[in-house]
């Protein structure tokens, strides 16, 4: 009885711990924050406990569910500086199309490149979307759309490609299949074409993300087949994944300060941590410091993705740069905080209880 009481604590304590997140989800919902623009709105999707998903946008204080394209799920990806938002949604032939949307003209269907299904991953401040779409032939592509139509930017002989980030000039990044179909990192320059990427001796690689410098993160296998994050300036290739202790490292997003962020995990059974390379330092936040999804960096300096509550995802961010001196409590901290204040006070209301009964006891003895 005693062991179901503290199971129940525990389960209660680690559910409520995450219940307030700014997508606005139910308890049992999970949630996770996909981007932020320079005015502060945010996009991000909540997941029922079905699994069905809904792009939600935050703007000036108003959670505002996106819809969908005649479907019953969305899926927000990106927001540009005027308040654009790229991703996918379902259509009335439960298909997956990316979307082009805003408050005033609602969701636009992107179309394919003549398949099924597209997904928009970006979009830059013109309002450019990059993603990756279905072909004819079953294979899917990566594109850009500029408002006018979708361009297939092809592969590097193989069957698939798809693009994961754009700039604004018009940079795109992802990866591409080679014929013998293993992907490799790309960078697409308007009126260039496609150009490969260095890499670190392995067999794949992809970038994720570009600032508007031209700098480039992502991951690439070594020659061990370990992923290790690297930086890219268009000269030299950086691996970030040797600087760290050990275990696979992705780089998931870059601002525009040079500053990058990404994922370690030590191991495959671990929870991943996040790392933030910034200033020429290394800094690796295990635990309840970092954020169990690592999606981008802001130009101000946060860190945004998801938390782990120990059952469902929930919407968080955390600072690049914490304060020397500043109380260090985030949500997985007061989680375990939380835990401990918990067993004290069940352990109190035993002790309470045991007493209790021990003097009513002594009284019903004297009695007789």
């Amino acid at each position: 009885m005693k062991r179901a009481l503290i199971a129940l604590g525990i389960t209660m304590l680690f559910s409520t711990a995450h219940a307030v997140s700014p997508m606005g989800e139910k308890r049992d919902e999970s949630s996770a924050i996909m981007d932020v623009n320079a005015a502060g709105e945010t996009v991000g999707e909540i997941k029922d406990e079905d699994g069905n998903r809904r792009a939600i946008l935050i703007s000036n204080g108003r959670n505002i569910e996106i819809g969908t394209l005649g479907g019953n799920e969305s899926v927000a990806n990106a927001i540009n500086n005027s308040g654009l938002v790229t991703g996918a949604a379902l259509t009335a032939t439960n298909a997956w199309h990316a979307y082009r949307y805003d408050e005033s003209l609602r969701m636009r269907d992107l179309g394919t490149l003549g398949g099924n299904s597209s997904v928009g991953t970006a979009i830059n401040d013109q309002g450019h979307v990059v993603g990756y779409a279905d072909t004819p032939d079953g294979t899917f592509h990566a594109f850009v759309d500029n408002g006018v139509g979708m361009l297939d930017l092809g592969t590097f002989g193989g069957k698939n490609s798809y693009a994961t980030a754009v700039n604004n000039h018009g940079l795109v990044v992802g990866a591409a299949q080679l014929p013998n179909g293993y992907r490799r990192a790309f960078l697409y320059k308007p009126g260039s074409g496609m150009i490969e990427l260095p890499g670190f001796g392995g067999r794949i690689s992809v970038a994720t993300a570009i600032n508007d410098a031209g700098v480039v993160v992502g991951a690439a296998e070594t020659p061990d087949h370990k992923w290790h994050a690297f930086t890219y300036d268009g000269k030299r290739m950086v691996d970030l994944g040797a600087m760290m202790v050990a275990g696979n490292s992705y780089a998931t997003g870059i601002n525009a300060n040079g500053d990058i962020v990404g994922t370690l995990k030590i191991k495959n059974h671990d929870a991943p941590h996040t790392f933030i390379y910034k200033d020429g330092r290394m800094h690796i936040r295990a635990g309840g410091r970092g954020l169990y999804l690592t999606k981008r960096i802001t130009d101000d300096g946060q860190i945004i993705g998801a938390w782990y509550t120990g059952h469902v995802l929930k919407a968080g961010t955390v600072p690049a740069v914490q304060p020397e001196g500043a109380a260090r409590f985030n949500p997985g901290d007061w989680m375990t905080f939380a835990l401990l204040v918990g067993v004290l006070l069940w352990a109190v209301f035993k002790v309470i209880e045991h007493k209790r009964k021990g003097f009513e006891f002594r009284m019903f003895s004297f009695s007789f």
